[in-house]
């Protein structure tokens, strides 16, 4: 017989105020913007702003700055969501070293519904998709996938 899972805790929900959202807002268009840029445009100092993202940064709501990159412009020039089926008792994270294997892979999800996991992939081409697709199909733990090619980015 076995013992009942304990419930699973809620998750924190910081509590942000319309300052902590605006200063959000600016560090999600620029996240190299200095504190004395944010402050200009939030009417506060940049002693200030450095105080509330370090305490947004110590909540966890701001994991971290990133570069982002133009795929275009480093010639990945198409892209396709793919549906990934995989065989049974495949854990997601044997699927995940799966696909850290592939640098064409963007993002990876796990998904209700039919599929497995729902796979974001750049290729160079059609030629390199395809290629790609094939190679992540003869992994052991993947049985199958289905593939939609973006055509054009509407947002």
């Amino acid at each position: 017989m076995s013992t009942p899972r304990p419930p699973e805790p809620e998750p924190v929900r910081p509590d942000l105020d319309d300052t902590d959202r605006l200063l959000l807002e600016h560090l999600s268009r620029d996240g190299r913007a200095s504190y004395a840029e944010i402050g200009l445009l939030s009417n506060l100092s940049a002693t200030a702003v450095r105080r509330r993202i370090d305490r947004l940064r110590a909540r966890g709501v701001v994991r971290g700055f990133t570069v982002v990159l133009d795929p275009a412009l480093l010639g990945w020039h198409t892209e396709a969501f793919v549906e990934v089926y995989c065989r049974p008792r495949t854990s997601p994270e044997e699927l995940l070293a799966t696909l850290r294997q592939f640098p064409e892979v963007a993002a990876a999800w796990t998904v209700t519904g039919d599929p497995d996991a729902l796979v974001h992939l750049r290729a160079t081409d059609t030629r390199h998709l395809e290629a790609v697709i094939e190679r992540i199909r003869k992994e052991p733990g993947v049985q199958r996938s289905r593939s939609a090619v973006v055509l054009s980015q509407l947002i």
